[in-house]
């Protein structure tokens, strides 16, 4: 019997800190970040990210590790199965509402955008090393969970 996820099963969100902690084996969670990709590989997960992300992920890989590496990272993100949701403007009035309703944290912009897209599409697991996701409430991947 599958298991059933809360906004169903085996679909994920793909952060910005996921995709540099698997692009750059420098990086101290590159390991762990590994173990998820193979883990999401092996039980089938659909991939979602935005086209915040995107942007975001590729301004800072241009920053960090050069152009080649940020077109690098378009071209595979592009050519993979991942599937990249555009934010709707009704995506970015909610999560101006949640940077709002939770002014003691810090969330990014695009943090809040992913977080009302999963809402949205009911994507209850994120694959992330960023806390924002686990303050919000919504379930962060781990290498064997």
């Amino acid at each position: 019997m599958t298991q059933t996820r809360p906004y169903g099963p085996r679909r994920v969100l793909v952060d910005t800190s996921a995709y540099f902690a698997l692009s750059d084996v420098s990086e101290s969670r590159h390991r762990s970040a590994d173990a998820i990709r193979q883990r999401l590989i092996s039980e089938r997960w659909r991939l979602f990210t935005t086209n915040f992300i995107v942007a975001e992920a590729h301004a800072l890989f241009l920053a960090r590790l050069g152009y080649d590496f940020a077109i690098r990272f378009l071209d595979q993100l592009y050519a993979s199965p991942t599937v990249v949701v555009r934010v709707t403007a009704a995506d970015e009035r909610y999560a101006s509402q949640l940077l709002h309703q939770y002014a003691d944290k810090r969330f990014s912009f695009t943090d809040a955008a992913a977080f009302a897209v999963m809402e949205r599409l009911r994507i209850g697991d994120a694959f992330t090393f960023d806390r924002n996701f686990e303050q919000y409430g919504l379930s962060v991947l781990a290498p064997s969970s």
